[in-house]
């Protein structure tokens, strides 16, 4: 089996390899190849990879390039895990919007949107390089987000693709860790968008634990994704924690106004870690990595790489077609639900109908992803404005107008198609 990492010198990659490591009993990866158009991340993230994975007496071949086609050529799986323009697009994205009296977030939002119309071409390209060179039947697994509205453009687009977002396993592993029961009897009802979702049910053994949850730790549940506990009660659900954009919006762009931008703080996180990364001596992934996000991601990431080439038929939570599984959304909308995996695919568990005041978000959400995904692929510029006005986190035709504008000339470099 060969797998392919596209963003390969991503400061994640150590914790992705490492999960491949762990799972060499299971998961006969014979090939492991990083890509990156950043040589020197290339070298320096590779070089620990390939430490980490000497470590683990990982019997496969690692490599690196700088040539996608070459990396892609005969890989089984397509790992896509990209940031177009690096940290500094991020930036962008963060400060742009709380200039209009807006949330600057890197995923939702006016910020999301930028980073979306910068990341939808590219990773269309890349599944089109997939579909052309990989193995027959390839996987592309994408990670980059915005995860959900990147794979509503895979879909859409006819390529066999999922999408993998940390945060559900996140959730289990924490609420495993307080029930006092090991994930894997824990299975999660997760409802929504990718990061726009609740967890409606908290199976262990098939039996719902939440409500109990819900009675006796609801503030708790509540600090834990930044939110008042009268809320989880309200909703009788425990939201995400990118719920709180859309349910304490004011709060969030005030606080905001005071705070250093978390742009700011992961380029000083990640100037540590390459600097820890290119020690000789190193040979694990470092603590620091902690602090960069992403907990989880590498046993996700492998888990589902695992799942889909063993035939294994576990839960996991991912970002497919919604097919008839919440009953009240389009078949063809991508969401974020839990899902049997096979050999086939990721195919979804059926949930009961969306709650009007969850639905009207989420469906208020969906319109502007797809509209998101048009303009990206069209550089359609009335397009995006209507995926602006759409967003229910921007809404205002004399606010969006003017914040388009900014967003475009500041990205222009990388949005070749609005040229």
């Amino acid at each position: 089996m060969k797998v392919a990492v596209i963003g390969g010198g991503s400061t994640y990659t150590p914790e992705l390899v490492e999960g491949f490591g762990l799972r060499q009993g299971v998961l006969p990866v014979e090939e492991l190849v990083l890509h990156d158009i950043d040589q020197h991340r290339l070298d320096v993230v590779g070089g620990l990879a390939e430490r980490i994975l000497r470590k683990l007496e990982f019997p496969g071949k690692l490599s690196t390039t700088t040539d996608r086609e070459a990396a892609i050529e005969g890989a089984d799986f397509v790992l896509v895990q990209l940031r177009i323009g690096g940290l500094a697009a991020r930036l962008t994205d963060e400060t742009i919007p709380p200039k209009f009296g807006l949330i600057g977030q890197e995923t939702t939002g006016a910020g999301g949107f930028a980073k979306a119309l910068r990341t939808v071409p590219v990773v269309l390209e890349i599944a089109e390089d997939t579909a052309r060179l990989g193995a027959p039947g390839a996987w592309l697994l994408d990670f980059t987000n915005p995860a959900g509205l990147v794979t509503q453009g895979l879909i859409d687009h006819g390529h066999r693709a999922i999408g993998l977002c940390n945060i559900p396993i996140g959730f289990q592993r924490e609420l495993a860790k307080q029930l006092g029961v090991e994930p894997e009897r824990v299975q999660l009802e997760h409802v929504g968008l990718n990061h726009l979702s609740w967890e409606r049910k908290v199976l262990v053994d098939g039996e719902d634990r939440l409500p109990g949850l819900i009675d006796t730790y609801s503030d708790q549940l509540g600090e834990e994704v930044d939110l008042p506990g009268e809320l989880v009660r309200l909703n009788r659900a425990l939201p995400s924690y990118y719920l709180r954009y859309f349910y304490l919006t004011s709060d969030v762009v005030a606080k905001q106004a005071t705070e250093k931008s978390r742009a700011s703080e992961v380029m000083e996180i990640e100037a540590g870690l390459l600097e820890m990364y290119a020690d000789p001596a190193l040979d694990v992934k470092p603590k620091l990595l902690e602090q960069r996000g992403g907990a989880f991601y590498s046993e996700a990431a492998a888990m589902l790489v695992e799942s889909l080439h063993t035939d294994r038929g576990d839960v996991q939570v991912v970002n497919v077609r919604n097919d008839g599984a919440i009953p009240n959304m389009d078949d063809d909308a991508v969401v974020e639900v839990a899902c049997r995996i096979d050999r086939k695919g990721a195919h979804p568990l059926p949930v009961d109908p969306l709650p009007p005041e969850w639905l009207g978000v989420v469906e208020a959400v969906k319109a502007y992803e797809r509209l998101t995904v048009r303009a990206a692929v069209e550089g359609d510029r009335d397009l995006a404005l209507k995926a602006l006005i759409a967003h229910p986190l921007v809404a205002d035709y004399r606010v969006a107008k003017p914040l388009l504008e900014e967003l475009l000339a500041a990205n222009r470099a990388l949005l070749p198609r609005f040229a």
